[in-house]
């Protein structure tokens, strides 16, 4: 954790001694309570944080929401609901051990699997039983010191749906050390990704492992590295990608020697293409998100933000994952059991501390475009389920790792340089001076 998060972490521990009151949203099945009071109950009502610990630890998913405005009240364990083999933030798992998702009732509709390691972020075939109570990966032993994300999806036996998301790590071959790093290769990112390595080891001949790797793109542009700590190194132009342009990054790791005892293991090349150039810009003010197309504005969507407690970062955010559903759980994140909710749509990570994007379907609707109503989140308005043609589900559709989304008029400080891919707001001169090679 950095002493910006610790000092996040710090202001939630206050901010908890305040915010222990609850209250219900209006009841659904009386019917939409007045204006006034749907917009007076949702300010009650907690709706968003999700945290995700960094690359290399374990996951930690919270939430939008308070568990009271779920019809039939607070939810089960999705542990219980949903069960994984390894457990849920596993270290050190053996590369033949035993790896599946399982239900005890009802069915998995849909089980996503990823794998982070020396290839980058990629897929993980596998396929679920005919009685669709089991998911087991292809055949085969899993990757060394490589860490797996398993985001599922499953009905019960009433068909409610609930979803969770674990991570465990793989052991890593004695005295070597591996950078993970996402996306996979071949993707098409957006024009603000900056390409971000995490060691799984402390690096101390950090001039060694920065010459090692080196990253490049056509049409030609400057590149400068930075290193936040013994193990994270990231790269960046001066100013965000242009579209269509081509990255490559080579990798030349292998016999490296970073530390006492530590070589790489990773001789590889990967590539990434630019799409088109997407910037969202959130006034947290007013309430609205506007999205551009290459500078031309293609939708102002109402949004709902952090409240007066828990306000929304400022500054310039980059998209680092996309989950089609997930849960969240404000316990993970310091909240208590003030919710739990297991089928959040559309989410969209903005940074590792734990601020999402994503899609709200138990808000009253005048709460978006009204009033600031999350534990830090942004929220767009949604349905159960995840509808396509909501705005969370249009602006997740439009999106892609990588997008830039800015933030301004909160009540918040600027995002750290080091929380997800925060180093936009960094200035070009301090950002190049965090190279080992200068």
């Amino acid at each position: 954790m950095t002493a910006h998060q610790q000092d996040r972490a710090e202001d939630r521990a206050q901010r908890r001694g305040r915010a222990r009151v609850r209250g219900r949203l209006p009841d659904r099945a009386a019917g939409r309570a007045p204006r006034g009071a749907a917009v007076r109950a949702a300010r009650r009502t907690r709706v968003a944080l999700v945290v995700l610990a960094g690359l290399t630890g374990a996951a930690a998913l919270a939430g939008c929401g308070d568990p009271e405005a779920f019809v039939g009240g607070k939810p089960g364990s999705q542990e219980e609901a949903i069960r994984v083999v390894p457990h849920n933030g596993a270290r050190g798992v053996r590369a033949d051990g035993r790896f599946e998702v399982r239900v005890p009732t009802g069915r998995l509709e849909r089980v996503e699997v990823s794998r982070t390691g020396e290839t980058g972020r990629q897929s993980v075939a596998g396929r679920i039983s005919p009685d669709g109570l089991t998911w087991r990966p292809a055949p085969g032993r899993l990757q060394l010191g490589a860490r797996y994300t398993v985001d599922a999806v499953a009905l019960d036996g009433a068909g409610h749906r609930s979803a969770r998301h674990t991570t465990f790590t793989t052991s890593a071959p004695a005295r070597r050390f591996v950078g993970h790093f996402s996306p996979q290769r071949d993707a098409t990112v957006g024009t603000g990704l900056i390409f971000s390595m995490v060691f799984n080891r402390p690096i101390a001949d950090r001039a060694a492992v920065e010459r090692a790797v080196r990253v490049s793109a056509r049409p030609g542009v400057e590149i400068a590295a930075h290193w936040f700590g013994p193990r994270r190194l990231d790269f960046r132009p001066r100013e965000r990608w242009r579209p269509g342009t081509e990255i490559t990054v080579q990798l030349r790791l292998r016999g490296v020697k970073a530390a006492p005892g530590a070589y790489g293991t990773q001789r590889r090349t990967v590539r990434y293409r630019v799409g088109r150039d997407q910037v969202s810009t959130i006034d947290a003010a007013r309430h609205t998100m506007t999205v551009r197309r290459g500078g031309r504005v293609v939708a102002v969507l109402p949004v709902t933000a952090g409240d007066a407690e828990n306000p929304t970062y400022n500054g310039r955010m980059v998209i680092l994952e996309r989950h089609s559903m997930t849960r969240m759980d404000g316990d993970t994140v310091g909240f208590g059991g003030e919710y739990d909710i297991p089928d959040v749509p559309h989410a969209m990570r903005l940074t590792r501390s734990g601020t999402f994007l994503h899609g709200n379907y138990w808000a009253p609707p005048e709460v978006f475009g009204g009033v600031n109503t999350s534990h830090g989140c942004v929220g767009l308005k949604d349905i159960r389920g995840g509808g396509p043609n909501t705005p969370a589900g249009w602006f997740f559709n439009q999106s892609i790792v990588g997008d830039t989304v800015v933030v301004h008029n909160s009540p918040e400080r600027t995002v750290a340089p080091d929380n997800g891919l925060g180093g936009w707001n960094m200035p070009w001169q301090l950002w190049r001076a965090g190279s080992a090679l200068h």
